[in-house]
């Protein structure tokens, strides 16, 4: 099954994480073919904005797979972090405005695609934060995209503490652009991409690469900083530790 699917809606291209029983979760299939997907329609002239969204009920996409970062090696840790990076660089150099729909759980990797968009839509029920903490990794990465939108107050409550906070409250922090009932949340998404689409796409175009060009300085030192900090939490095993715990707690609620 495939793990990124494009649905058509005119000028309108609707890109899907498609893991729905794993949440929508990261793991290196999904990684590779939303870098492909993105770059194929960054390409297509008859592509002139963008919406990703989570498949299913449950999650936007509920960050890294646990499974992948079980079976990281020390060695692997680098180029792991180079694929995240171009995972979201992906997102930074579309060239046509970009809106996530965060139409279910949103957590770490998943979060920081959004903040890589151009606006981003939720509701107020819904879960969104940054717990690499919880997981035993850094906060970097997440970190830096959120001070392009929040106060450092709010930075180091969501990265230091990894707790999810509801879409209300995300809204305030302004992490969200437009806050709207769950079931709306693609509908809305897809209307502001559709009125976007109309804008002069030179334009759109030139104004993109100027906000890219502004931070891509600030966003390439923190996968240097995060290649640095994850190896020392790997070297520390803090990792290793939290999805044994997790992978643990996870079998014991299975019915026996």
């Amino acid at each position: 099954m495939a793990t990124v699917l494009v649905e058509r809606r005119g000028e309108v291209a609707l890109v899907l994480l498609n893991r729905p029983e794993a949440m929508n979760a990261v793991n290196p299939e999904l990684r590779a073919a939303l870098v492909a997907t993105l770059g194929e329609l960054n390409r297509d002239a008859a592509t002139r904005a963008i919406v990703i969204a989570g498949a299913g009920e449950r999650a936007f996409c509920a960050g890294q797979d646990l499974e992948e970062s079980a079976a990281l090696r020390l060695e692997d840790v680098e180029g792991w972090l180079e694929r995240q990076h171009a995972m979201y660089q992906s997102v930074r150099d579309l060239e046509k405005p970009c809106v996530a729909a965060y139409n279910g759980a949103t957590a770490g990797a998943g979060f920081q695609i959004g903040l890589c968009a151009d606006l981003r839509v939720g509701y107020p029920e819904m879960r969104i934060g940054q717990p690499e903490l919880k997981a035993g990794l850094a906060s970097i990465v997440g970190s830096y995209l959120m001070t392009q939108f929040v106060s450092l107050t709010h930075n180091l409550q969501l990265s230091l503490a990894g707790e999810l906070v509801d879409g209300t409250r995300a809204y305030e922090m302004g992490l969200l652009s437009h806050l709207v009932p769950r079931g709306e949340v693609i509908d809305k998404a897809l209307a502001l991409a559709a009125q976007m689409a109309q804008l002069p796409p030179t334009a759109m175009r030139v104004t993109k690469a100027r906000f890219r060009e502004v931070t891509q300085p600030g966003f390439d030192a923190a996968l240097v900083a995060a290649k640095k900090a994850q190896m020392a939490c790997f070297s520390a095993g803090e990792p290793q530790a939290a999805t044994k715990k997790f992978f643990a707690e996870r079998a014991a609620r299975k019915p026996r």
